[in-house]
């Protein structure tokens, strides 16, 4: 089954009691069972749920992987995977990640003894000399939030098997449109639902997809000890949106394409971090790795902090918002938004500037996009000129 195909159909048959096209919510936290213990595959809700179960499969199968474990959050995705390993064990995790998953590995897992190490760079030779002898897991993200760097999945992901290394792969950026972390040889692939997969900032989940039935058994046996579980609703909610994930990852990426090429010849602008560009240093992987670079642009201004705040203020179309993958575009600061809990020295040198602006470009008309960066783009040239104009008086 094609992608499009398995996107409308893999786990959503039509309803067998009314014939219903549409799954439909099913709401009830309890399911009357035939005798005790003797039940129709369903005793709680939050041990399972027909629509939630609907979701898992259907993202597996996106995924090309057997199990999907489906979360109240993204980070309850992470939480998770984390909860598969111990006190003691090591993690090698790539430098420039998402702000709360660092939040996650520093404040809540370091004092209780687990440890990190973050690495730049896209290949094994990379994350290979940060192993210890109790490392038992790599964390990806790849393009990476915020700086949209690549790592080199296959090559990484069979060097840690020579190890017995987990390797678990963050692919919210990318989506399963565009890359397929299993099928590079990723154990783990992680999603924020609320992001591309719902596709209209309506709803927050998370999603862990496996191939190994060892971890699926374990992170099943989390999600419902725990109980950080998606409602029905989020669930039928984020199954909407992925039926038209194909489709809307042709527009968005159509209409970043075109802006990133915009802003790298902007004189506002002193870099452009965008894999479909040449200019990024990752470019020939991308296009190896992945089929699409993707709706996502940051780029660099220059006039720094003060040039990016009039930037994101002066936006009309574009919000000034965090999340990210629906379909209206948003503008955020990493430094004071996404990643404001990752210390500012270490901020500085993984390239999270004061200048830095992260862009998710939605499906408005190109036009009205380009015109309102162009636009934002006059008002921080004007602030930064003010700027200058201070300093010299």
């Amino acid at each position: 089954m094609r992608f499009e195909t398995a996107a409308i159909h893999a786990g959503q048959p039509a309803d067998l009691a009314t014939g219903a096209t549409v799954l439909p919510i099913h709401l009830s936290s309890t399911f009357t069972q035939e005798a005790p213990g003797r039940h129709r595959g369903y005793e709680y809700s939050r041990t399972g749920n027909p629509t939630r179960h609907a979701l898992e499969e259907c993202l597996a199968a996106l995924e090309g992987g057997t199990w999907g474990v489906a979360f109240a959050s993204g980070m309850a995705a992470i939480n998770a995977v984390l909860s598969l390993l111990g006190p003691g064990d090591h993690v090698v995790a790539g430098a420039d990640l998402y702000g709360g998953t660092y939040r996650l590995f520093r404040g809540v897992y370091e004092p209780r003894g687990y440890g990190f190490t973050y690495v730049e760079g896209q290949g094994p030779e990379a994350f290979l000399p940060a192993v210890r002898p109790e490392t038992r897991l790599i964390w990806l993200e790849s393009p990476t939030n915020p700086l949209l760097r690549l790592v080199d999945l296959r090559a990484v992901a069979m060097a840690a098997r020579e190890h017995g290394i987990l390797v678990a792969v963050d692919n919210t950026f990318a989506t399963p449109y565009l890359q397929r972390p299993l099928a590079l040889g990723a154990d783990l692939v992680v999603h924020s639902t609320t992001k591309y997969i719902g596709g209209h900032s309506d709803l927050v989940g998370g999603i862990a997809i496996t191939n190994r039935d060892d971890l699926h058994r374990a992170l099943r046996f989390h999600q419902n000890a725990v109980g950080a579980v998606p409602s029905p609703f989020d669930c039928w909610l984020a199954l909407r949106g992925v039926k038209t994930l194909a489709v809307r990852m042709r527009a968005h990426q159509e209409r970043a394409t075109a802006l990133a090429r915009m802003l790298e010849g902007h004189p506002m602008v002193r870099q452009v971090h965008y894999p479909g560009l040449p200019s990024h240093p990752q470019h020939d992987l991308a296009r190896r790795q992945m089929a699409g670079p993707g709706g996502m642009v940051s780029c660099d201004l220059e006039g720094g902090r003060r040039a990016a705040f009039a930037f994101l203020r002066a936006l009309r179309v574009f919000s000034l918002a965090e999340s990210l993958g629906g379909v209206e575009s948003l503008a955020s600061h990493p430094a004071t938004m996404t990643h404001a809990s990752v210390p500012a020295a270490q901020r500085l040198r993984r390239g999270i500037t004061p200048g830095l602006v992260r862009l998710s470009v939605g499906l408005e008309a190109e036009d009205d996009l380009r015109e309102d960066l162009l636009q934002a783009l006059a008002a921080a040239e004007s602030a930064r000129r003010t700027t200058r104009e201070r300093t010299s008086a």
